[in-house]
């Protein structure tokens, strides 16, 4: 296949722009750079069927020749991120999913969102199932990246349903990986740098909030189950494995040999107490599961960080 991966150079984009290299597909990658990294595609400017263009997607998209699919990754992902670009998260979910959309439509191609948990926001039940409607506020600060992903999805499925394209809405839970950045926000980052520099480890609220971590190898497999399935409706990616902050940051601070203390800070407004994937349909119709357990790839991410701290 000749793929188009918007966002390419961020966290997630890389990944899957090298996965779907060694599965022998072309990929064409698309970034701004806002919260991307050219140090995370440099590896594959010596691959064979790699291009890279810079630009922003919620211009008018045109790419020559065919395409078989269009990945729509582009998008600031951490809170410290879309707090600090508020307008551009809505807008890379907004008119960049229109301009990607249309740009798949007219080029016949499977169109692929990757849309977030974050659209269940601070949910009422536990886990959360792909039925489940969310609970979010639209005009808090973590709004903006929720709604945009929401609209996202509601226009993705306006394209499906009307244009009769396949889609595929991927609802990607909390993962964590080589090429996430050392200042990112989230919590696997934040506790990294933190640890490795002897710096106090910030858990906010009491540390009894909730989250289920995915390693990054398992969460591209999924996505490309996704991608090569017929399904055209939701499907959560993630790792039902619940882990409270509290323990996450003493387990970061034990396989990190660190000596700093865990102090406490207030939670900031709107955040989930409870992020947990139900991947009933994810095992059923992709037959897919993680694979990778926490201490493993909390291991292998320790490495990569500590080498850049």
């Amino acid at each position: 296949m000749r793929i188009l991966v918007t966002g390419a150079a961020g966290f997630l984009g890389s990944h899957l722009s090298r996965y779907l290299l060694g599965k022998g597909h072309s990929v064409i990658g698309i970034d701004n750079f806002i919260t991307g990294s050219i140090d995370n595609i440099q590896d594959l400017f010596k691959k064979e069927g790699f291009e890279f263009q810079k630009y922003d997607v919620t211009n008018h998209l045109h790419v020559p020749g065919k395409l078989d699919a269009v990945l729509h990754f582009a998008s600031p992902a951490s809170p410290i991120d879309y707090l600090k670009f508020p307008i551009p998260t809505l807008k890379v979910g907004a008119l960049g999913t229109h301009k990607a959309l249309g740009l798949a439509k007219a080029k016949n191609a499977i169109f692929m969102i990757a849309s977030t948990s974050e659209v269940y926001g601070d949910p009422l039940i536990n886990p959360q199932h792909e039925g489940y409607w969310g609970n979010v506020n639209p005009i808090g600060p973590r709004g903006v990246y929720d709604e945009a992903k929401r609209f996202a999805e509601a226009m993705t499925m306006a394209y499906h349903r009307y244009h009769k394209m396949q889609v595929r809405l991927l609802r990607i839970f909390n993962t964590y990986g080589p090429n996430m950045r050392l200042n990112d926000g989230r919590a696997v980052p934040n506790f990294m740098t933190q640890a490795l520099k002897g710096k106090p480890i910030t858990v906010y609220g009491d540390g009894t909030q909730t989250r289920s971590l995915c390693y990054v190898s398992d969460l591209i497999e999924g996505i490309y189950r996704l991608l090569i399935s017929k399904e055209n409706n939701p499907v959560n990616i993630g790792n039902p494995h619940e882990i409270s902050l509290l323990e996450l940051a003493e387990t970061i601070k034990r396989l990190a040999g660190s000596r700093s203390k865990i102090v406490f800070r207030p939670l900031p407004e709107d955040d989930p107490k409870v992020r947990r994937p139900d991947i009933t349909r994810a095992r059923k119709i992709l037959k897919w599961q993680p694979k990778v357990d926490l201490e493993e790839g909390l291991k292998k991410t320790i490495s990569y960080f500590k080498a850049r701290v």
